[in-house]
């Protein structure tokens, strides 16, 4: 029986993936000059992209302009929500979005990414990973690099 859950890779190196159980998870880091704390909600769904799905990641742009492909094959990402403390320059929340007990709290634009490419330096704190209400930092399941982090859906098979 397979497991869903995210591999954590670290984008330079040849390393295998670390697999971390989680069919829902928060991803959360803290903006290293303003201070301002960001949680983003995902839940890892298995099965194919559906067309209502697919049309609402294809009418989001990519930074460089050009349409973001979404992998069809199982598993993936699903954006549910995001949330940030306060605003600060450089933090402001997005257009929509609703300030509650504190945080102004959105529906991410992208709802089904491929994947996030996570930039982590020894200058700030580490992004740190909640799964089932517990928080911790990123490097206690992959330590940094001082680069690039991937993060990405997965699954684990037992017996392998």
């Amino acid at each position: 029986m397979d497991t869903l859950g995210i591999c954590l890779a670290l984008a330079a190196a040849t390393a295998p993936p670390v697999f971390v159980p989680a069919e829902r998870f928060t991803l959360a880091w803290t903006h290293s000059i303003e201070k301002v704390r960001w949680e983003e909600d995902y839940a890892v769904m298995a099965g194919a992209v559906g067309a209502d799905e697919a049309a609402a990641n294809e009418a989001v742009e990519s930074p460089a302009g050009r349409p973001t492909a979404i992998d069809a094959a199982p598993p993936r990402l699903h954006a549910v929500a995001a949330r940030v403390r306060g605003s600060a320059a450089g933090m402001e929340p997005p257009e929509g979005a609703r300030l509650v007990d504190g945080w102004y709290t959105y529906t991410p634009a992208l709802p089904y990414p491929t994947g996030l490419r996570l930039t982590r330096s020894a200058y700030t704190a580490d992004y740190e990973l909640c799964v089932q209400g517990a928080c911790r930092p990123m490097a206690n399941w992959l330590p940094s690099d001082g680069d690039i982090t991937l993060l990405t859906a997965c699954r684990s098979v037992a017996g392998r």
